[in-house]
């Protein structure tokens, strides 16, 4: 992985993921990811566009979105008052935030 990431727990118990700020809006696409099954899904439309099977694949969640492409993701915030509004990371990064994610909520479902 090449952006660092940590994970904390919010005033209200809920697990985060803090990016770095250059990617920081990818951060509130993840958080909106609940189960192994949602993640298992983006990851396969993910896995998708790498293979060229889709060319691009864009999944609106509650205020974001993603824009895969074979190369690039961009993250788009719907609701933000300042800049920036979107971010962009390389689609094989994206995939690791992905699969980091999901070893994540599996382990909180553990518990």
């Amino acid at each position: 992985m090449r952006y660092s990431y940590e994970f904390k727990k919010d005033s209200f118990g809920i697990t985060r993921i803090v990016l770095p700020e250059k990617i920081s809006i990818f951060s509130d696409f993840i958080e909106d990811i609940s189960t192994e099954d949602e993640v298992d899904e983006y990851i396969g439309y993910v896995k998708k566009v790498l293979e060229g099977i889709h060319e691009d694949f864009e999944i609106t969640l509650n205020a974001t979105s993603v824009n895969i492409k074979k190369h690039v993701t961009i993250a788009e915030h719907h609701y933000r008052f300042e800049e920036p509004f979107e971010n962009t990371i390389e689609t094989e990064e994206f995939l690791d935030l992905m699969f980091i994610w999901r070893e994540k909520i599996i382990e909180e479902n553990k518990d």
